[in-house]
């Protein structure tokens, strides 16, 4: 089941730690989303967060099978750029800021790992 919760991932990872953490609690909480019963509406990757959904992504499957269940996974199109991550995309829809913002207006709850 899922809601307009909106989950907002502005890091290469989760939290600030050591990039093996991160990534492993990253790997855990879509883990988690996979086997569970609630989903959220739309992921939005922005700042580094992008570089979870590109080529070399240590949880691009998770992501992958989270966006066949029906979670948009929305990346910004700036981040890309500056990260020159563009031709790299593996999962989601590149959008712009406005349509980040339109997903957050909507949403019941953000949350932002």
């Amino acid at each position: 089941m899922s809601d307009m919760t909106v989950i907002l991932l502005n890091n290469d990872g989760m939290g600030q730690a050591a990039p093996e953490l991160r990534h492993k609690l990253i790997s855990t909480y879509l883990q988690m989303l996979i086997d569970g019963d609630w989903k959220p509406a739309v992921i939005c990757g922005y700042a580094e967060g992008v570089k979870l959904a590109v080529t070399g992504s240590p949880v691009l499957e998770q992501l992958k099978q989270l966006e066949a269940s029906g979670v948009m996974i929305l990346l910004c199109s700036t981040c890309l750029g500056f990260y020159e991550l563009r031709e790299q995309v593996q999962v989601g829809i590149v959008g712009g800021m406005h349509d980040i913002m339109e997903a957050q207006q909507r949403a019941s709850k953000v949350i932002t790992l």
